[in-house]
């Protein structure tokens, strides 16, 4: 393998793996918990991932042709759940987003890492635009996986190693 298919491989890796945590951290939430934000200046997790969905959707439809920012996205409407907005559309738009990407990513090759696109009318090489897009689902999927364990309290279901047992994990790997 070429240094361009591992970086496009890992990349892959390590969407799946925010998306997945993500995606987990969101089934432990009830409806309710899903749109209740902390207060009035924070976000609901239901809000970040419609942000999140449409942010995707932008930047990943026509990656490498257009720009990633799309004239029909409205950002600011991401930031707003419409009355009677229910879970079911909040997940089919996040699944849609991260569709676009998928797609995206899956169809480069190592050839078009030397590219460049746009975003917002500025130049990206194509390594920059997608650890950008990386890092800004990071950002976020932390922020749900932190707001969903706070509404879960002691319920929550551990996503990685629990409290006090990493010398019996890492004993684990060790062996």
């Amino acid at each position: 393998m070429d240094t361009g298919a591992v970086f496009l491989k890992e990349v892959l890796r390590w969407f799946r793996q925010q998306k997945n945590l993500a995606d987990d951290a969101m089934a432990q939430l009830s409806d309710a918990e899903l749109f209740q934000a902390p207060d009035e200046e924070s976000n609901s997790v239901a809000v970040i991932v419609k942000h999140m969905a449409g942010n995707l959707r932008s930047r990943f439809t026509d990656f490498l042709t257009s720009d990633g920012e799309k004239p029909d996205r409205h950002r600011d409407q991401e930031f707003i759940i419409q009355p009677g907005m229910s879970r079911r559309q909040i997940i089919d738009d996040w699944e849609a987003g991260w569709h676009c990407l998928f797609s995206a990513l899956d169809s480069l090759g190592p050839e078009d890492l030397l590219r460049t696109v746009t975003i917002r009318g500025e130049s990206h090489g194509v390594i920059q635009a997608i650890l950008r897009q990386l890092a800004h689902q990071s950002h976020h999927a932390g922020q749900i996986l932190f707001l969903a364990r706070h509404r879960r309290g002691k319920q929550w279901k551990t996503l990685s190693i629990p409290r006090g047992k990493s010398e019996a994990f890492n004993e684990k790997m060790r062996s």
